[in-house]
């Protein structure tokens, strides 16, 4: 048997290259899951928009429902219509609250996951 004369390239195993780089890609991320004061301080801006929201939207409820009794208690005469032979205040607020309430809670739903979506695409945002 003849040995080879010509010499092998030799071949270098580092297992740092190996590795996937992190290069602060996930920094936020990191900051949510390590509690650090970025990721609370991010955490609380999600809770307070989400508590701006509900907050907007219970006025609109209280707006939109509250003044109903206070307008039958102040013109009398608009309590007294009667539609398909029901007064207007059995109507009003009988039949047509809850797909008033429906349509409100529909929004809030629609509104908070749209926060969140944004508060997620904040955090997998690449940092520049």
């Amino acid at each position: 048997m003849a040995a080879d004369p010509s010499p092998r390239s030799r071949t270098r195993v580092v297992l740092a290259d190996a590795a996937p780089r992190r290069d602060g890609a996930d920094r936020a991320g990191t900051d949510l899951t390590e509690q650090t004061p970025i990721g609370e301080a991010l955490v609380k801006g999600l809770m307070r928009a989400q508590l701006a929201l509900a907050l907007r939207l219970a006025l609109v409820v209280a707006a939109g429902l509250g003044t109903l009794p206070l307008l039958f208690a102040v013109a009398p005469a608009v309590g007294g219509f009667k539609v398909f032979g029901v007064h207007l205040p059995w109507v009003l607020l009988g039949l047509l609250s809850f797909p008033f309430l429906v349509g409100v809670g529909a929004a809030y739903v629609r509104w908070a996951e749209r926060n969140e979506q944004d508060f997620t695409a904040l955090i997998r945002r690449p940092e520049r």
